[in-house]
């Protein structure tokens, strides 16, 4: 175990991705003394440069590689994975080796040294809830091989963690919303993102059968302010000797149906931007996804223990994102 660095090293894996940008970019808002290690093997990722930060390019599926550039890191920020459903179902062994084998080289680097970890493992490893509202504590029954490796990684954690060194993992809801880093624009087709962008093609917003199935959305700003509140929890804990695993659920309080958000994306793309854009019912490719036609999700703890909840809204960030894509 070494003692903690002053000021802190933050080390932020997949940073050249869409969540991992923006938290970097944030760390150095909220806290520029620190210093900021970012790095990602850039398999969709394509941010080479946050603020003075440079990407360095380096995969967590290579132990010594990441052990060396993790070096002297107080927190670990580890958001570098295979995220998609279908990339994970159709490349199974690469999933496994990020998600999984990668996570754990994560995990055992913190392990050996004492670095506090974050790490997210999202609602995919829930499956159908069977009760509402959703929180960390539900049972865990993934139906698709992303939800598989992110709950494998959540299980791995918490044994690599007691007595060892503090961490937080985040039940997260899905996507949406785009930023900025260096003027660059930094996206992923998330279900939201999706129909907006398809509103401004002449194809229609294609939705899964039945329609009625629900998530819930959370702004991608909104989650990276998660990870700078945990950075500063964390570095205290560090500070107290604590070890162990904290969870949050990270989400909002609007789970539209799949439909219902289609709908609201084309009300919206004819008012500010005078598109006609049709919806169509589509039949259903994949048989492993979550169908419930709810998905409240419980952030009282979240907002109680971290210090966070939602500030972007679902209708206000369409109609933000369609004014822009129609100037």
């Amino acid at each position: 175990m070494t003692e903690r660095n002053d000021p802190p090293t933050i080390a932020v894996t997949g940073a050249a991705g869409f969540i991992g940008s923006r938290v970097v970019a944030l760390l150095h808002e909220h806290h520029p003394e620190w210093d900021v290690v970012a790095l990602d093997n850039f398999y969709l990722g394509n941010v080479r440069q946050i603020g003075e930060t440079t990407v360095q390019h380096v995969d967590i599926r290579n132990r010594n590689e990441l052990e060396s550039t993790l070096e002297g890191a107080d927190v670990i920020l580890h958001l570098a994975a295979i995220s998609g459903v279908d990339d994970c179902e159709n490349n199974k062994d690469r999933a496994y080796d990020v998600n999984v084998t990668g996570t754990n080289n994560v995990a055992w680097f913190c392990r050996k040294t004492g670095a506090a970890l974050v790490f997210p493992f999202s609602m995919a490893v829930l499956g159908d809830p069977d009760s509402f509202p959703i929180a960390v504590e539900d049972d865990r029954d993934p139906m698709n091989w992303y939800g598989h490796t992110k709950l494998l990684s959540e299980r791995s954690i918490e044994t690599f963690a007691e007595d060892s060194f503090p961490a937080h993992m985040y039940l997260k809801s899905n996507l949406y919303g785009e930023h900025e880093i260096n003027g660059q624009t930094v996206s992923k087709g998330t279900v939201l993102n999706f129909f907006v962008n398809r509103a401004f093609s002449e194809e229609p917003l294609t939705v899964y059968e039945p329609g009625t199935q629900a998530r819930n959305y959370v702004h991608v700003v909104d989650i990276a302010r998660a990870y700078v509140l945990s950075t500063e929890q964390l570095l205290d804990a560090l500070d107290a000797g604590e070890t162990g695993v904290e969870k949050y659920e990270l989400a909002s309080n609007e789970d539209p149906s799949v439909m219902a958000l289609a709908e609201l994306v084309q009300e919206i793309a004819a008012s500010e931007a005078g598109i006609d854009t049709a919806v169509s019912l589509v039949e259903n490719p994949r048989g492993n996804e979550t169908l419930v036609s709810d998905f409240e999700v419980d952030i009282s703890r979240t907002r109680e223990e971290l210090g966070w909840e939602p500030r972007h809204g679902v209708e206000e960030s369409i109609r933000r994102l369609i004014r822009k894509k129609s100037e």
